[in-house]
């Protein structure tokens, strides 16, 4: 029990200004964009069908992974026409495929789909396509946000938890084996420790229970069903939380390890040469495990260069956990703790200097290269909102390091305290500790042992019969060390909730595809191209209307009205129609239209690739006349 100052702050209410920090920061952030896109399908958007398709297949700008009911085709009485689940097209992870009843009735019908991409995001949308005709539709399908329910709001509330608890669980551990084992004496100390454990291991339990209904867009009470826990377990992102609860269970054996603890001097000039080498391996390789299961299943994990990139995400995060984690660790082993205490070490707060500037120079270059995978353009900074907050990051990473100057200017006039002279060795149980060199050692500057009173003596307020400098330099500098190492980690913890943020946001890159996938379904469903023509006399001229639908790649309706000069129908007794493709060298293709008393049509025209291409119509307003007409159609 510590008397003489207040007690230190318990690591629950550290945990909780963490928590809160992170609400008020992204508890106004709108859902998590979509982290893949359809860019295509077939039947297209709006597409009217002369006769019913086999299938229906959805294209996207990643792999994806189906939960159930994945893609479904609703007929317009809402009824599903899809007996069989979604599968990948040929063999391509980035596809769905469902094929469809035979004998489909006319009317517009509802594709609706629900996928999960590669970094294991679910997306969700619909779209419709008419055979024969469109019509009316009893189908109702939601299309909003996975985020935007409450079981996703639950989720990425946990998301939050987790990093949290890894940040005081790595940095605690961090501290305690690389900068001084004595902080492990520390109850404070160790309940950070704990806390950061308990709290990864409640959120990962928590995530794992909610991964279901996340992904197949349940209720809440559909968590414990044990059959889409079942599937939980046989995905990415569930193995990545199995694992992730292995390890721990892991980190809580290495955790009943208690180092002897040293508090002379002479045994805090290195680092404690008592520790195991073997625990702290172990520690750095349950560590780095951790934060590969974050990565192994979220933006590292899809993209270019995933080889790479997951290893560089596992050290970007690990160095997030040393740095911001470390922080709070220091912050509570610089508290005062009353004349019964020992206090931390200057060389062990100059060990923690070297590791923090080692961690954020590890974040800076980790963050680099991933800020230039997943933005991938200058313009997209200040374009998508990956970019803008990826901004707001980079801003408060620079005032940190500013901050963190201050912090080791203190740190270096700390150590160069001179202490005061050796005091001679005594019968107690403990050697005397010169109280010059312990931050956050008791008010006087005399050498105390472990259950001595405080030295009232005049000597011990301003000094020792050697002239050694009174303790009120070392004193102000740990109060100043403790101010500086507060907002660092203030500051800190802001980085981490704008870190957690972008883990949920579009990577600037796979919002430039969907923006192209975008253009692309809002073009028009059809293409109508209007060619006139003149044979130089009357009832020889007039102009003809074509319409292409959809317009894109692959089958093709067309159908071609020719009107007179004067706006009325009119016949003609040829009407021939031939598209080429000269760049690609593609073509003729003969639309081979047929009379359809009143039009002219076919429904069968296969464009085998998107781009320009050149319309030749050719129309015979009698045996002998006939003219040929030129024009462009842009396929998508």
């Amino acid at each position: 029990m510590y008397t003489g100052s207040p007690p230190a702050r318990k690591p629950l209410t550290v945990l909780v200004l963490v928590g809160a920090v992170l609400a008020l920061l992204l508890g106004g952030a709108g859902p998590a964009l979509a982290h893949t896109a359809l860019s295509g399908s077939d039947p297209a958007d709006g597409t009217v069908l002369d006769a019913p398709p086999r299938q229906v297949t959805l294209t996207f700008t990643e792999s994806v992974s189906f939960p159930d009911d994945a893609l479904r085709v609703l007929s317009p009485a809402n009824e599903r026409v899809n007996p069989r689940p979604a599968r990948h097209a040929d063999g391509k992870e980035n596809t769905a495929r469902v094929e469809l009843s035979d004998k489909l009735p006319q009317g517009t019908y509802t594709v609706a789909w629900r996928v999960v991409s590669a970094d294991s995001h679910p997306v969700s949308g619909a779209f419709t396509f008419s055979v024969g005709k469109p019509s009316d539709t009893a189908v109702a399908v939601t299309t909003g946000s996975p985020d935007d329910t409450v079981v996703g709001r639950l989720h990425g509330l946990f998301r939050y938890v987790a990093y949290s608890g890894l940040a005081l669980l790595v940095g605690a551990a961090a501290f305690i084996l690389m900068c001084w084992s004595g902080a492990a004496a520390l109850r404070p100390v160790r309940r950070l420790l704990v806390a950061g454990w308990a709290t990864l291991a409640a959120s990962t339990v928590a995530l794992f229970l909610l991964r279901g209904p996340y992904e197949t867009a349940g209720p809440l009470t559909s968590a414990f069903d044990l059959a889409q826990l079942g599937r939980t377990a046989t995905g990415r992102p569930g193995i990545a939380l199995l694992a992730r609860l292995v390890l721990l269970l892991a980190a809580a054996a290495v955790m009943r390890w208690r180092p002897p603890v040293r508090l002379a001097e002479s045994d805090e000039e290195s680092q404690p040469p008592d520790l195991d080498l073997r625990v702290r391996l172990t520690g750095a390789g349950l560590a780095l495990g951790l934060a590969f299961t974050w990565t192994a299943a979220e933006h590292a994990s899809a993209g270019p260069q995933v080889l790479l990139a997951v290893p560089v995400a596992a050290l970007h995060l690990l160095a997030m956990g040393v740095w911001l984690g470390g922080l709070i660790t220091l912050v509570i082993a610089l508290r005062p703790r009353g004349t019964a205490g020992h206090g931390i070490p200057a060389p062990a707060v100059g060990r923690f200097s070297t590791l923090a500037f080692t961690a954020v120079a590890v974040l800076v270059g980790t963050g680099v290269y991933q800020s230039w995978r997943q933005v991938g353009s200058w313009q997209a900074l200040t374009t998508t909102s990956y970019g803008k907050t990826l901004i707001v990051k980079v801003a408060v990473v620079v005032l940190v390091l500013y901050v963190a100057s201050y912090s080791r200017r203190w740190t270096a006039r700390l150590r160069n305290e001179p202490p005061p002279a050796a005091e001679a060795s005594s019968t107690r149980e403990h050697d005397q500790v010169r109280v010059a060199e312990m931050v956050g050692a008791p008010g006087s500057p005399g050498a105390t042992g472990l259950g001595s009173a405080p030295d009232t003596s005049a000597a011990g307020q301003t000094g020792d019969a050697t002239g050694a400098p009174p303790v009120e330099g070392a004193d102000g500098y740990r109060r100043g060390l403790r101010r500086t190492v507060m907002a660092e980690a203030a500051l800190g913890v802001v980085v981490l909730a704008i870190t957690t943020l972008l883990t949920g946001t579009q990577p600037s890159r796979a919002a430039a595809a969907e923006s192209s996938s975008v253009a692309v379904g809002q073009e028009p469903q059809v293409k109508v191209i209007t060619l006139p023509f003149d044979m130089g006399t009357a009832n020889h001229r007039g102009k003809i209307q074509i319409t292409l639908a959809p317009g894109r790649v692959g089958e093709n309706s067309v159908e071609a009205v020719v009107y007179t000069d004067d706006g009325g129908l009119a016949t003609v007794p040829e009407l021939r129609l031939a598209l080429t493709q000269p760049d690609l060298a593609i073509g003729p293709l003969d639309a081979k239209l047929k009379n359809q008393k009143g039009y002219w049509a076919t429904y069968d025209l296969r464009l085998p690739m998107p781009g320009e291409w050149t319309i030749d119509l050719t129309v015979r307003t009698s045996d002998i006349d006939q003219i040929t007409v030129h024009g462009t159609v842009r396929i998508t």
